[in-house]
């Protein structure tokens, strides 16, 4: 028995991370086919590009309200935080059966809205319970498993949302993502947690202001955590920047637009693959140096993709998909561990702002130089530079 094979025996032998595991790949197919979907119901509702790209902006906007919102989720009862979190969700998606003229397309938007910002809670506050209720010698394998998870319905969520809609429209869709979440607030509430420390009797509880700084400070005071979250904050940036070039990439191949969902196919095989094996190499390599090796694949992959040739990309492609969950997977590992239990909400949700916040402006930078600098110089250059940060990383060790 390989090793891979090993850690994912011991993990899906855990009755609580199966029950985790069977949660996300549940919750991914209804949020991954409606992701898709609420764009294109946009489109086809006003003919609009922009307005149909506002659909992305509201899902992600809220994660710069990270640091705030993880607050609430260092509470006692965070299992109660996911399941009421998930049957609201449920509920709010239903008001989607009113969008049925462009006049409604307000109420789209606040639902995004909304949507994200849950979201954000979600992840923090499972990112917190995880740890409570898993093996803490499993938590490398259990995020490894939970992005193999959530890649795989990252691939087969599309199509079958786009089917759906087609066929039925997007309420419909809706519908849908209202019932993954139903079952997956059941799976949670059969989770069971172990009960963490309470505040000591007579220690006053600090106010708002402190309690969202908190995870800031600590993950930028950890001499371990401090490097990760700078690098990966980096690698996500020119992630950014490399995932705006896709379009120009493909032309330079001779394809038509169509041709990028192959290439998100590769990657999304290249990121299930790692998320396979990613509890066996953070044990061997530790956290700062799997990262590394993640962001400096990563980096070669991408200047290699100023080759014109299609097998050239679609390899790339691969490796950018198993090397770019590297710097994620370990970091959030790293805070998991490294974190007390009754901080760990807001310092999630603080790690994925400064983590995932910079794809955006990354987005926006390579959507400006895409037009003012070749491929053949600004992929190399972007490549070097994620070279760079693994380089700088290692040295952090």
């Amino acid at each position: 028995m390989t090793s891979t094979t090993w850690a994912a025996g011991r993990v899906l032998g855990d009755r609580d991370a199966r029950l985790y595991l069977a949660a996300v790949v549940v919750s991914g197919l209804g949020s991954s086919a409606m992701w898709l979907v609420a764009g294109v119901w946009a489109k086809d509702l006003t003919g609009s590009d922009g307005l149909a790209a506002l659909c992305a902006l509201a899902l992600w906007a809220p994660l710069l309200a990270g640091p705030v919102l993880g607050t609430l989720t260092d509470r006692p009862h965070r299992r109660t935080l996911l399941v009421t979190t998930d049957l609201l969700l449920a509920a709010l998606l239903l008001t989607l059966f009113a969008v049925t003229t462009p006049g409604d397309l307000w109420l789209l938007y606040t639902v995004l809205l909304v949507y994200g910002a849950a979201g954000v809670v979600h992840d923090a506050a499972e990112s917190a319970l995880v740890t409570t209720a898993v093996d803490p010698s499993l938590l490398g394998d259990f995020n490894g498993l939970r992005m193999t998870a959530n890649e795989s319905m990252k691939l087969v969520a599309p199509s079958a949302g786009a089917g759906l809609y087609a066929a039925y429209g997007g309420a419909t869709v809706a519908l849908l993502d209202a019932v993954t979440f139903v079952a997956a607030a059941g799976l949670y509430g059969l989770v069971r947690v172990r009960r963490t420390r309470p505040r000591p009797a007579g220690r006053p509880a600090p106010g708002l202001r402190a309690r969202t700084t908190d995870g800031a400070r600590r993950l930028l005071a950890d001499g371990r955590l401090r490097p990760l979250l700078l690098a990966g904050g980096t690698t996500m940036l020119l992630s950014g920047v490399n995932g705006a070039l896709i379009f120009a990439v493909v032309e330079s191949l001779g394809h038509s637009p169509a041709y990028t969902g192959l290439l998100h196919v590769a990657q999304g095989i290249g990121s299930i693959t790692i998320g396979l094996a990613t509890g066996p190499l953070l044990r061997r390599l530790g956290e700062s140096t799997f990262a590394a090796y993640g962001i400096a694949l990563t980096g070669a992959a991408v200047a290699l993709r100023a080759i014109p040739d299609d097998v050239v990309a679609l390899t790339c492609g691969a490796a950018i998909g198993v090397g770019l969950p590297c710097v994620l997977t370990a970091t959030l590992t790293a805070v998991q561990r490294a974190t007390p239990a009754e901080l760990l909400g807001r310092t999630t949700a603080t790690a994925h702002t400064l983590l995932l916040a910079p794809t955006a402006v990354g987005m926006a930078i390579g959507a400006g130089l895409v037009e003012l600098v070749d491929l053949v110089v600004l992929l190399p250059t972007v490549g070097t530079m994620c070279l760079l940060t693994a380089a700088g990383l290692l040295r952090h060790r």
